[in-house]
């Protein structure tokens, strides 16, 4: 009896060890017809595998390979799961050291539904945000905390969205941090861990671009000696399909997605940006190689909503900061491609400014192009649109203040629609515009 007593305490404190294991995540990333990904991190060394199975065929368990985390990627693991059926929701078990990490939430996905030629587009909903400061003392500024709110991360899960699209400035690297791989992954280490945050990581894909904060220093562009370190941290700590431009994904961030009718362009406006002080030279955001890879992508593209997210706004007609009216050569020659290569179903989001705006401008008679900007998720507001003169703000559409956007599909090819729906920290709607699809064509 004594000796099963013990065994008992065993395997009971091994459990906890292996539970305590557990840093950050599961995070869900992205989900594809026959494959997704589960990232996690643990706080060592660890063994780390998962199991799944769909609601189709509970009696199925399914397992991943196992994988072990290391210190050089801050013990950061992508799980992959690679026996998915389409259209299927899954739920999920993570197992570190080969114990079961038992969660309060749910932990879940569903792989991309095969729709094309058999029926309409799925209705669907995606979140996003941009600018999350999560406060630590001991290297913030001197004062009140730049970061609050966390509870907002709680008021998106509540939501139910199928995907959180993270729009830059979604760490803030500190003066301690971007001059070391230690400091660039701590910093990464510190945001993802916080509680409020892990059950909308666990049930939602999530998608992310960089801006400054998340790149280097404030304002940092090509010149910036660590933006190699920088990239890999954000492939270590997020889970996109790809990453960059060239063959061996070692030039900056830049990817993209498909959802039902929607395509995702994630642009990367940091790894090639020209410094804002130089005075001669080209003057650039996205880089030429960059900036046709897109407009080939738009122009291949088939769906009926083109998605493209970037840091910085590209619709607000000031010239202030870093806004795309500053690169004034390279903004006109995209809108003009656009126009040119008649791409249609084109919605610009963007982040960065620390207050919400929609902006619109007329490419034709008939087409209209949207940058609807979210911002800030947790870091302090900014009172700097009273200096802008932006003569493409719709009315109405200004909010200053910490929240969240949704923007939601529905509707039959015929009727089909984008509803984008502002809500502040607590989940409460603040303000909503339905954009019909007829009119971005």
């Amino acid at each position: 009896m004594k000796n099963l007593y013990f065994t008992i305490i065993l395997l009971f404190s091994i459990s906890i060890l292996a539970q305590n294991n557990l840093k950050s995540g599961p995070m869900v990333g992205y989900s594809e017809m026959k494959e997704a990904v589960i990232w996690l991190q643990t706080k060592k060394k660890a063994s780390v595998f998962v199991e799944y199975y769909s609601t189709d065929e509970k009696t199925t368990i399914l397992r991943s390979e196992s994988y072990l985390t290391k210190k050089d990627d801050a013990f950061t693991c992508h799980v992959l799961l690679d026996q998915l059926q389409p259209g299927k929701k899954y739920f999920y078990s993570v197992f570190i050291d080969k114990k079961k990490i038992n969660f309060s939430y749910e932990t879940s996905f569903t792989s991309k539904k095969l729709w094309l030629w058999r029926e309409n587009a799925p209705d669907f909903s995606f979140a996003l945000g941009s600018c999350t400061y999560i406060n630590e003392e001991a290297v913030d500024r001197p004062g009140k905390g730049y970061g609050s709110n966390y509870s907002i991360f709680e008021a998106i899960n509540s939501k139910n969205p199928d995907i959180m699209l993270w729009m830059g400035d979604n760490i803030y690297l500190r003066e301690a941090d971007w001059d070391t791989k230690t400091g660039i992954y701590h910093r990464y280490t510190h945001s993802r861990s916080i509680k409020e945050l892990q059950p909308l990581l666990a049930k939602t894909q999530n998608f992310a671009i960089w801006d400054d904060h998340d790149f280097g220093p404030n304002d940092s562009d090509r010149s910036f000696y660590n933006k190699h370190i920088s990239q890999q941290a954000f492939k270590d700590f997020w889970a996109n399909k790809s990453y960059g431009l060239d063959t061996n994904q070692n030039e900056g961030t830049c990817s993209t997605f498909s959802w039902s009718d929607a395509d995702f362009f994630l642009l990367d406006n940091r790894f090639f940006k020209s410094p804002n002080d130089r005075k001669t030279g080209e003057k650039t955001i996205l880089g030429k190689q960059q900036l046709e890879w897109l407009i080939d992508a738009l122009a291949s593209s088939k769906a009926a909503f083109k998605i493209i997210a970037i840091g910085g706004q590209v619709l607000n007609s000031s010239a202030r900061f870093e806004n795309y009216e500053c690169y004034k050569e390279e903004k006109n020659y995209l809108l003009e491609q656009i126009k040119s290569n008649a791409i249609k179903g084109v919605l610009f989001l963007s982040g960065d400014r620390h207050f919400t705006e929609l902006s619109k401008i007329s490419i034709s008679e008939t087409q209209q192009i949207y940058d609807w900007t979210v911002s800030p998720l947790t870091s302090n507001i900014a009172t700097t649109y009273k200096e802008d003169t932006n003569i493409n703000r719709v009315e109405g559409s200004l909010f200053v203040e910490s929240c969240f956007g949704i923007i939601s599909f529905s509707g039959s090819k015929e009727t089909r629609q984008m509803k984008l729906t502002l809500f502040n920290k607590e989940g409460i709607e603040l303000w909503n515009k339905v954009i019909l699809k007829k009119e971005l064509e």
